[in-house]
């Protein structure tokens, strides 16, 4: 299923600084004045912070694969031996190890989605994977955003994401006044690519839904 017939569809990249501040205003400076936002893991960060700078340009917001919750200093450091690694070269090392921790959930091309996420993580090289981490460790906290939106939100989750868990989601779902919280079955936290036909057809549900707020 392809989204271009029917809508304009323009990807940003989130690879270029090392806070989720400054990926949200270079996404800003190249969006059009009004558009749908949808992220995924740090990009639903980074969508948060968009809408936390201008919510009147956000229309609706899909978020997957995410979390609203700031990185404790645990989970900070724990980044730490990762940086450090692929710094020295390891960078596919360390990413099957980042892979296989978020979950990849029972599908039956499973080692395709793993090859894959592997050869986009060696695409963007390990000056980006150092950037991302750095990002994740100083995530602002979006609560307070995400309380006061009114934008229609659609959260999807895969239903063995070990990264970003079910219950993460509901919480993500709860702050949002108008949100709803779809898991996907069998997938895990790499959505797209372990069930797209099953994502593609949420966005298109929910991109058709008329735009009725509580």
């Amino acid at each position: 299923m392809s989204f271009s017939p029917k809508r304009a569809v323009q990807v940003a990249a989130v690879s270029q600084a090392d806070s989720i501040g400054a990926l949200a205003q270079r996404v800003l400076d190249g969006a059009p004045r009004r558009f749908a936002l949808y992220g995924q893991y740090l990009g639903g960060m980074v969508a948060m912070e968009i809408l936390n700078r201008a919510p009147d340009r956000v229309s609706r917001m899909v978020l997957q694969g995410t979390t609203a919750i700031v990185e404790p200093p645990a989970a900070a450091a724990e980044r730490e031996p990762g940086i450090i690694g692929v710094r020295n070269g390891r960078l596919i090392e360390v990413m099957r190890e980042t892979i296989s921790a978020a979950g990849v959930g029972d599908v039956g091309h499973r080692d395709q989605v793993v090859e894959l996420a592997l050869d986009m993580a060696e695409a963007m090289g390990p000056d980006t994977f150092v950037r991302q981490s750095r990002a994740l460790q100083r995530r602002p906290d979006p609560q307070r955003t995400l309380r006061k939106a009114k934008q229609p939100a659609l959260i999807l989750c895969g239903e063995y994401d070990q990264l970003c868990g079910v219950k993460r989601h509901e919480f993500l779902a709860d702050l949002l006044p108008n949100a709803e919280l779809k898991v996907i079955s069998g997938a895990g936290h790499y959505l797209t690519l372990e069930q797209p036909s099953a994502v593609n057809h949420a966005l298109n549900d929910f991109l058709d839904a008329p735009l009725l707020l509580t």
